[in-house]
């Protein structure tokens, strides 16, 4: 594709990182049938191809109106088209550049900007989430069904704060949601990455990944949450640990590319690249360990075996491009992986998208339950939080995060 930026953005580093990625793309339209809003709305300005054509206009000079606010928002950074694209098109790194150019250039409505400042502050502050998610469990009997289904009725076992017992030792991100929510995800990592003998524990001020504020545009509270996260695990890195494991797909897709979100900052730049290159999904450290596992599951006896269904997340098939290895841990673990169509398409829960765009998420979520559903699981598994949440609020089937089957 051939560009002209224009003055206020082609000699600056967004601009040539924009122009790069927007010559990559040859609007051959293969995105368009992996686009799950594409599929949804039929407006290929609700495409990704629409969505880059949007964006050379903007970065091109033309006027940024409401309109193209509204398609970039549509947009669930699911990043579905860059497994599909054959152009290797960076479409998540471009629409950040894009977004917060239009959040720029046009003002939004006052009571959408509102939400948005309030998701961004709420959300990645843990100990404020958690005292509002107990007051809404006392609630859920009086609230709208619309609403208490959104709310679990009961937080799970916390994880274990027992001294590293292990010389092989990583680093698990709280993160901010999912302590409050579920927080027998990291409970039961911590367990079974015990019993094949390496030690997991939190590190001190560590907490959101700034996913979710760099993702509402409040990009520089996203870095400095990044920033502070690096600091928390800095000490941890220069004593030695291994890892930095995430049980939470849509963290770790985020974490993963923290070495590109500070590659400006002279003093982050290289910390931060360092933990990129550390960070794991937790199923990836458990492959790696595939005959530790083994071994323990054989000692261990017989456990409950059950017909699944596993969502695999965008942040882990798109985001991180791990694709296979929770259905082949399930399956060591006894479990039967049952087939599921439609499982490269987003859910609908994208982080906040659920609450800002919730016609959209609503069908997405009751299109891709069908399609889990189909095959007659005894539960759905899957590998993020928001996922999870979202999935469970639209079915009676229980959904839970994979590694709490390895240790049933």
């Amino acid at each position: 594709m051939q560009t002209q930026l224009a003055d206020f953005i082609r000699d600056t580093a967004d601009g040539r990182e924009a122009d790069s990625i927007l010559r990559a793309c040859v609007h051959c339209g293969f995105c368009l049938a992996t686009c799950p809003t594409y599929q949804i709305l039929g407006d290929e300005l609700d495409s990704p191809r629409g969505r880059i054509y949007l964006m050379k206009q903007m970065l091109e000079g033309a006027t940024v109106t409401q309109k193209t606010l509204a398609h970039l928002d549509r947009c669930l950074t699911c990043r579905n088209c860059e497994t599909t694209c054959p152009s290797g098109v960076q479409y998540g790194k471009l629409v950040d550049i894009g977004r917060r150019i239009a959040e720029q250039k046009v003002a939004r409505p006052l009571v959408q900007s509102l939400k948005r400042r309030a998701l961004a502050k709420f959300l990645p502050q843990q100990a404020l989430f958690g005292g509002a998610l107990k007051l809404g469990r006392m609630a859920r009997p009086f609230l709208p069904a619309s609403l208490g289904c959104k709310i679990p009725a009961a937080a799970g076992q916390r994880m274990p704060q027992s001294a590293a017992r292990h010389a092989r030792k990583m680093i698990v991100l709280a993160g901010c949601v999912q302590p409050a929510l579920a927080p027998q995800i990291n409970a039961a990592a911590t367990k079974v990455l015990d019993a094949i003998g390496i030690s997991l524990f939190e590190a001190d001020r560590a907490g959101c990944c700034g996913a979710v504020s760099f993702h509402l545009n409040f990009q520089e509270e996203g870095l400095n949450a990044m920033r502070r996260n690096i600091d928390a695990w800095w000490p941890h890195i220069e004593a030695g640990i291994e890892a930095i494991v995430m049980t939470a797909s849509g963290c770790g897709v985020t974490v993963r590319e923290y070495g590109h979100y500070l590659k400006r900052d002279p003093a982050y730049a290289e910390k931060a690249a360092r933990v990129s290159a550390l960070t794991k999904d937790l199923s990836e450290v458990l492959l790696a360990e595939e005959a530790e596992l083994r071994a323990w599951l054989e000692k261990r006896g017989p456990g409950q075996s059950r017909k699944v269904s596993f969502h695999s997340p965008c942040t882990l098939q798109h985001g991180q491009k791990i694709t296979g290895v929770v259905e082949a841990l399930l399956t060591v673990a006894g479990h039967t992986v049952l087939p599921v169509s439609e499982s490269h398409l987003c859910c609908g829960s994208a982080g906040t998208y659920s609450l800002l765009e919730p016609e959209i998420s609503m069908q997405l979520r009751d299109r891709k339950l069908g399609h889990l559903s189909e095959p007659q699981p005894e539960l759905i598994a899957t590998a993020n939080i928001g996922c999870l949440t979202h999935l469970q609020s639209g079915t009676q089937t229980p959904v839970r995060h994979w590694v709490e089957l390895l240790q049933d």
